[in-house]
């Protein structure tokens, strides 16, 4: 009944721990031995799109049987044995001391006026080109990502653990890996990836938008701008290209008294996203530091509402 605040307790006491295997790369040496089993360009975009739902079907339901079982099988062995696994299982979908321990580098990068070093940093968090950009943008890069991942990263896994325990919090963990090997809008993934990119907004719908309710009110603990992070959500998350992501990213802005979007370059391509805000202000070290705090207090509000929805079901 409580597994999703336990587990983000363990992921919040022990983060990802380097000497053993995260689930995640098993679920993506799944997807890429599939990948290479099922793509071919030759195929035509309609048959591109179907392998690709196979791909997405094989994946999460092999993912959620597989997770079944093994908290079943140890259940068998001894009830606590079972319910330790379910813990652990469920602690690696959850990411909010790595989301942290990836951003605050980058603050103190940035601070230290280490451009270089904080270029390198964001780079492993965000796919966009970042050689090229300054101090502001990289904390714009920053601070989007924070802001997106909450829910893929922290909420949206303790909503599905919730619901559903260790087996479906791997599977929703699977869907948005699957999302992030395939769902790009290239030329090999338009199609291939179609399947992975829309069951992703699929999964993240309720989420997302769960955590935008919950956000105001995290503003309000933070001593950000309550009102603004609502009105921005309101105003600006529809001009997001994601359904979901945009949600957050605005109402970050909006709490945060900042303007977000803009130019990004993936590769060779260029985007221009929407600008979601109001005030034009240059982003500095500690505005990724408030991110993080308005990260963390929303996780824990979420928190709340997940051991108030088990305890009226167990009353």
């Amino acid at each position: 009944m409580f597994l999703a605040p336990i587990a983000l307790f363990v992921d919040c006491l022990v983060g990802d721990p380097q000497w053993i295997t995260h689930p995640v790369i098993l679920q993506g040496r799944l997807i890429t031995y599939l990948e290479n089993k099922l793509y071919r360009p030759t195929y035509s975009p309609l048959c591109l799109k179907i392998l690709g739902a196979v791909v997405v079907f094989l994946t999460v339901g092999g993912v959620w049987i597989t997770t079944w079982l093994a908290v079943s099988l140890t259940r068998r062995i001894h009830p606590l044995f079972g319910a330790l696994v379910a813990i652990w299982l469920a602690s690696t979908t959850i990411a909010q001391k790595g989301l942290a321990m990836a951003a605050l580098p980058i603050a103190k990068a940035l601070d230290e006026n280490n451009i270089p070093l904080a270029q390198t940093l964001t780079g492993q968090i965000v796919g966009r080109d970042t050689r090229q950009l300054n101090g502001h943008e990289l904390a714009r890069a920053t601070i989007e990502t924070v802001a997106e991942n909450t829910v893929d990263a922290i909420t949206a896994p303790l909503f599905y653990a919730l619901l559903g325990g260790a087996p479906l919090a791997m599977a929703y963990r699977a869907a948005n890996t699957l999302d992030s090997m395939l769902g790009y809008k290239n030329e090999r993934y338009l199609d291939f990836g179609f399947a992975a990119a829309r069951f992703d907004d699929i999964v993240n719908y309720i989420p997302a938008r769960l955590s935008g309710l919950l956000l105001p009110l995290a503003a309000r603990f933070c001593g950000l701008n309550a009102k603004g992070s609502w009105e921005i959500m309101k105003r600006d998350a529809k001009k997001h290209p994601s359904p979901n992501s945009g949600i957050l990213e605005a109402g970050f802005a909006g709490a945060m008294d900042i303007t977000l979007g803009g130019k990004n370059v993936y590769g060779e391509v260029v985007s221009q996203r929407a600008l979601l805000g109001d005030k034009q202000v240059s982003l500095l070290p500690e505005h990724i530091l408030t991110a993080v705090q308005l990260m963390k207090v929303l996780a824990g509000l979420f928190v709340v509402l997940v051991i108030i929805f088990a305890l009226s079901r167990w009353i």
